[in-house]
């Protein structure tokens, strides 16, 4: 494959609203290849200025040729109307303005001058990648400059509100003579656990910066031995046993808020993830939050006294014990009190939210399919008039009514929009235009699906079809199960190893897929119904959807197939083990049994819950709801893929799944690669190689013969 082209500079008036790009019939475009499929550019961040005159864009993109993927920061100026690049080191990320919108602060993993990979092991058990330290660029371009030069990640920061310093948070440095004490003592040894160190929040004055930052090429001073090398001029503002994995500053008073999480980033306890105040020059640190919901996206009130955040979906409550309900909003007083739930008449997924500059909150909230912008004002939640599809990534400008946001649908390729105000979400327009290419391709249909499911539960679900062929009859199907299981299918698009819906369709098949109980979007009770018959009750739901697209005439009862990743991966080894209905399987990073699981998973309390306890508190569930006491029956051929890194779903599950068809002698293969974790985020080849490999075993065993060449041709 052949790494695609950067687009030339972007200029709004060459391109059309959201919602209204320009297509032709689909009938007289070619069929999507595996190689354009796998052309997506991912916006991972989109931020505007405070004036709402300029936005930076990041933008991530497979780098073939360096077998890895690149991120770099685009700006877009109103004055120019253009979209261009800022930086193209491939390594930057999370950007964030100065409060005068002069600077952009973002994290990068580049190199300095002179500096090697393998000069940055400070210690035999450090990693040897490079680390990822804050830099500092110019909006008006030139080069970036690191803030300091010590060989320390930065885990999170913030401006100061007058612009003068940078809140971070870094791990506790080692002493010279505690590094050298530490080789000695332990060598190459891991101390689990124990050898953890929580974090510092710092904070360092910004040093003049000129519109075009030279780099830096002297080394930076060495400490005595027994002092902490820390970055130079920096100031300990506060010390945390557990890792600070956001921060947000109040304009008024400096106040410094901050989001904790456990250092090894296993999320084994809820209570780890907690909300934090400290003054500006530092004190006494107060906990504003103690629950078992994990707190994210925290931003100030514009008046300084109340703190917003989120609880995600499956991601706890900050009410009683851990328990998953549907993505939440809440506000808490700066000096502590009671959480207050936002928006709570709205009956779905509440996920990012926004501020504008008069207070008022914005958020994006999925119900069922759709994804819409709601303007928030208390417990009561209005939509806002948009276009049907996905919004998302929803930025407000701090100073004016500009807002920054992401829109997709199906048939609608992501990219990131700018709108006058939230009243004219219908005015937007597109600041990017890097996913373009799809649109020269046949595009599939689709269309929401209902049905019953065994107990009578109405269950809702996306039916995407071939390009043209919307509401044929007698196609052979493909049921792709979600992850999750708190996430949901719906009218976004999807181009990636995880969401291949759109290139199935594309080589022929029907993708049915199932929003089955314990998918978000649907109200708590739909999503907590999962508990504790984890794939048990969802199997039902998935199986009785087969069934009535088979009763009704849609899908060819010949020619099924299944497949999933993570929890569909899950769902999809469970129900090899009820039906021998599907000619063949795809399954990547899903349990087989669920007591070495939770052991290995990094959300064990996640597990834990969703079983009814522990696995010496319910070891009979922990076998009844496992497809490994099962396996007998299954007779699908059954194409695994892994990382052999992953802490999520344990690597060792798909080794367990591949023994076990191989003792049965059913037709099987597990892919497996190398150092990647649950996302398959390292290389891009990984999920090309995966999905390419996947849609032959569904065409080989599914007895189908897609349209054109074969993937990866």
């Amino acid at each position: 494959m052949k790494s695609r082209l950067l687009p030339l500079p972007l200029t709004i008036a060459a391109l059309l609203p959201i919602g209204l790009t320009a297509q032709t019939p689909t009938q007289s475009k070619p069929p999507l290849t595996l190689d354009a499929y796998f052309a997506e550019a991912e916006y991972s961040s989109a931020r505007l200025s405070p004036d709402g005159t300029a936005a930076v864009i990041v933008v991530g993109e497979p780098d073939w040729m360096a077998n890895r993927f690149r991120e770099d920061l685009w700006l877009w100026r109103a004055s120019t109307g253009k979209t261009e690049p800022l930086t193209n080191s491939g390594h930057d990320s999370g950007p964030d303005w100065s409060p005068d919108g002069h600077f952009i602060a973002f994290t990068s993993d580049r190199l300095l001058p002179d500096e090697k990979p393998s000069d940055n092991k400070d210690s035999k058990d450090s990693k040897d990648d490079s680390p990822s330290r804050l830099w500092i660029i110019s909006a008006d371009g030139g080069g970036a400059r690191p803030l300091y030069l010590t060989k320390d990640d930065v885990h999170s920061f913030a401006w100061a509100p007058d612009g003068s310093a940078i809140y971070l948070a870094i791990q506790q440095p080692l002493s010279k003579d505690e590094t050298d004490a530490k080789e000695h003592d332990w060598k190459d040894v891991t101390r689990y656990r124990t050898g953890d160190r929580g974090d510092l929040l710092l904070r360092i004055p910004i040093p003049a910066l000129p519109a075009s930052a030279p780099k830096p090429n002297a080394a930076p001073p060495t400490p005595a031995a027994s002092q902490q090398p820390l970055p130079e001029g920096a100031t300990i503002i506060a010390r945390s046993p557990l890792a600070i994995e956001s921060i947000e500053v109040d304009r008024h008073s400096g106040t410094v808020a901050f989001v904790t999480g456990p250092i090894s980033h296993r999320l084994e306890r809820p209570e780890d993830t907690e909300i934090y105040t400290v003054a500006a020059n530092g004190g006494p640190v107060t906990q504003l939050t103690h629950n078992q919901g994990l707190e994210n996206n925290l931003r100030w009130s514009p008046d300084g006294e109340r703190l917003y955040f989120t609880v995600q979906a499956a991601a706890g409550s900050v009410k009683g014990p851990y328990h998953d309900v549907q993505g939440r909003l809440y506000s808490i007083s700066a000096r502590g009190g009671e959480p207050q739930r936002l928006g709570r008449d709205f009956d779905g997924n509440w996920q990012d939210y926004t501020i504008l500059s008069d207070g008022t909150l914005l958020a994006a909230g999925t119900k069922g399919t759709s994804t819409q912008v709601y303007r928030i004002k208390g417990e009561n939640a209005e939509k806002l008039s948009g276009i049907a599809g996905t919004y998302g990534g929803l930025d407000a400008a701090a100073h004016g009514d500009a807002l920054l946001l992401t829109h997709s649908a199906i048939r609608e390729p992501q990219e990131v929009y700018l709108v006058p105000s939230a009243s004219h979400l219908d005015q937007a327009k597109p600041l990017t235009r890097f996913n373009a290419h799809y649109l020269d391709y046949a595009q599939s249909d689709w269309r929401p699906y209902t049905w019953k499911s065994e107990d009578g539960t109405t269950i809702e679900g996306v039916l995407i079809y071939p390009p043209g062929q919307r509401d044929t009859k007698h196609l052979p199907m493909l049921t792709l199960i979600h992850g999750g299981p708190a996430d949901a299918d719906g009218d976004r698009f999807g181009a990636d190893w995880y969401d291949w819906a759109t290139m199935a369709a594309a080589q022929g098949w029907l993708v049915f897929r199932p929003n089955y109980r314990g998918s978000a979007g649907y109200g708590d009770a739909f999503m907590e119904q999962i508990t504790p018959h984890i794939v048990s009750v969802p199997g039902k739901d998935i199986l009785s959807g087969v069934d009535a697209l088979v009763a009704d005439g849609t899908a060819d009862p010949t020619h099924l197939v299944i497949g999933g990743y993570s929890y569909g991966g899950y769902m999809t080894n469970w129900l090899i083990t009820q039906t021998t209905r599907f000619r063949a399987a795809v399954t990547g990073a899903g349990a087989v049994e669920h007591a070495a699981n939770w052991g290995n998973d990094d959300l064990t309390f996640d597990d834990a819950a969703y079983l009814g306890g522990r696995p010496w508190e319910n070891p009979q569930r922990y076998q009844s709801e496992a497809a490994l006491f099962q396996m007998n029956k299954v007779t699908t051929p059954t194409h695994m893929i892994a990382g052999d890194a992953d802490i999520r779903v344990a690597f060792l599950e798909d080794v367990l799944l591949e023994h076990a068809l191989e003792s049965l002698n059913i037709p099987h293969a597990l892919l497996t690669f190398p150092g990647e974790g649950h996302s398959l985020s390292k290389n891009p080849w990984h999920g090309y190689i995966a999905v390419r490999e996947e849609l032959k075993w569904i065409n080989k065993y599914g007895d189908h013969s897609p349209p054109g060449d074969s993937p990866g041709q």
